[in-house]
């Protein structure tokens, strides 16, 4: 069985090197007599592995000391609710909406306290990211909210916000680890790891020692508070033990490749070779301004119905898989995270180039 250049937005593609490594260790890890599917999260073994998950996480990012690292079950989506119930002291809050995730979590805070939209770009389809220099933050916000990149959509932020001395909380799942970051200016820095960095089922959340406190909302039930997570170092119930064991091994390549300098690199690389394509075809088009375009997801259209239909099922048969577009959308959109190889991009690019040939 050959292996498919998987472009899909998440469940995503995975370093083949680290699957290796899983499939080589699925019976028996490391001489322990069975999987880490099997293994207790109170074992030695299993505490090992999260510490050294961690330990990498905090070397690859350079998580100050200052700062939490929770992983957590329920996907970014959870955390929709986690964030304003855990935050909302003053009952309000800022969100710059630029997309379909920032969108729920704006309608999610509603719940639990007064949600501002202070900025958006939904009047031309989320396909820029809106100036943020000086917005009009509320006096009494107790966070400014942003989804960093725009998986749908294709967009990515350049430069954060200005919050004015507000706590910055970004939901990164799709552009997690692709480049360097300076965690010390977020106040939370989460996201989901089913894009870039592990299997489905976990979020991997950052979070500023001073705002995990007793201090909730009322009714905050316990799984929903940072403290009860941070207080038992992610173990207070069993967490998704295999999905931290995989993501431990992505952090372990991540690092053997050099870091995420490098991946930054390498991503600038992969995106360029897409979207120098786009903006010389005659066929297909881009989505987004170019100013604010994600190195991650890639979205593009023919500008007509059929054609896109068409390239999803041609582009499916030469072994280019999941290149349709989100069902909000339509068109296509090729994500290519970490670990999609420079020579599926040369391919898909290949391929694009023929079928423009065959259908202009």
């Amino acid at each position: 069985m050959s292996r498919v250049y998987n472009f899909s937005a998440g469940p995503a593609v995975l370093p083949e090197e680290v699957l290796k490594e899983a499939q080589e260790e699925m019976l028996d890890y490391r001489g322990c007599g069975m999987s880490v599917m099997e293994m207790s999260h109170r074992s030695k073994v299993f505490q090992n592995i999260i510490d050294e998950a961690e330990a990498d996480l905090r070397d690859l990012m350079g998580i100050p000391s200052n700062y939490k690292v929770l992983f957590l079950q329920g996907g970014a989506s959870l955390q929709f609710s986690m964030i304003p119930m855990n935050l909302m002291k003053n009952g309000v809050a800022d969100y710059i909406v630029t997309g379909q995730w920032a969108k729920k979590a704006y309608a999610e805070a509603q719940k639990y306290g007064k949600a501002n939209k202070i900025a958006s770009s939904e009047d031309k389809t989320f396909s820029y990211i809106p100036d943020c220099s000086d917005l009009a933050i509320s006096p009494d916000a107790d966070y400014v909210y942003i989804c960093e990149n725009n998986t749908i959509y294709g967009t990515k932020y350049k430069k954060l916000p200005n919050t004015k001395g507000k706590t910055l909380v970004a939901d990164v799942s799709s552009c997690f680890l692709s480049e360097p970051v300076n965690v010390s200016d977020y106040g939370i820095i989460y996201g989901g790891v089913q894009k870039n960095i592990g299997p489905a089922g976990m979020v991997i959340s950052i979070i500023r020692d001073d705002l995990i406190t007793d201090d909730v909302l009322p009714g905050t039930p316990t799984m929903m508070k940072f403290k009860t997570h941070a207080d038992a170092g992610s173990l207070y119930n069993t967490p998704n033990c295999y999905c931290i064991y995989m993501c431990g091994k992505v952090f372990k390549w991540l690092k053997k490749m050099g870091g995420l300098e490098v991946m930054k690199q390498r991503n600038e690389e992969k995106a360029k070779l897409l979207y120098d394509f786009l903006d010389q075809s005659k066929l297909f088009k881009g989505t987004v301004v170019p100013e604010d375009r994600s190195l991650m997801n890639v979205p593009f259209i023919t500008g007509n119905a059929d054609l896109d239909a068409k390239f999803v099922k041609e582009s499916k048969e030469a072994g280019l898989e999941n290149l349709k577009g989100h069902r909000t959308v339509g068109g296509m959109r090729a994500s290519i995270y970490n670990a999609m190889p420079k020579k599926g991009v040369e391919t898909l690019v290949a391929f694009m180039k023929k079928f423009e040939e065959e259908n202009l």
